[in-house]
């Protein structure tokens, strides 16, 4: 039950979950190097990882990864020490900036996805609830299970939706 409350905390829950990852992904690229600081391509490498990482397990549409250009420009801003390269710190940082747009994508679709689709699900039942033949049916079931049904449906129209435009 802690974890449900812990989710609910927000923007400390995010920040906690994109250290995670960028702790691994630093890790991973660093241990090629004897460096602890990543050079603009080791940095490249990295934005791919972590952009890999968001669309395999974020739901939610592909995202593409920046350009080599946006990622210069927002090296530049987090290279608070001017040293050319990025630590640990610098990397986290560096992260949160290109990811802010992500993320916000993929909390309006959730918002969507389980707020209004369960809420547009039983208003739409009582107002199914007078139709012939299938109101009874409607009037049934539940109305948890009736939005369940819904959002379920919401969430597989989305998923058509995308691989159609792929």
């Amino acid at each position: 039950m802690g974890q449900v409350f812990d989710k609910l905390d927000g923007k400390e829950w995010r920040k906690r979950q994109i250290r995670k990852i960028t702790d691994q992904v630093f890790e991973k690229v660093q241990n090629q190097k004897e460096s602890d600081k990543l050079s603009f391509e080791d940095l490249y490498i990295a934005v791919l990882l972590v952009y890999n990482d968001i669309n395999k397990y974020i739901p939610g549409p592909h995202f593409d990864p920046p350009s080599k250009a946006r990622v210069k420009e927002v090296k530049e801003k987090c290279d608070i020490n001017l040293d050319g390269d990025i630590d640990r710190e610098e990397f986290f940082d560096f992260i949160l900036q290109m990811t802010a747009d992500t993320f916000t994508v993929v909390s309006q679709k959730l918002i969507v996805t389980m707020v209004v689709a369960p809420t547009v699900a039983v208003a739409t039942k009582r107002a199914t609830e007078g139709v012939p033949y299938v109101g009874k049916v409607v009037k049934k079931i539940p109305n948890s299970v009736y939005a369940s049904l819904v959002t379920i449906a919401a969430v597989w129209f989305q998923k058509k939706a995308q691989s159609s435009s792929l």
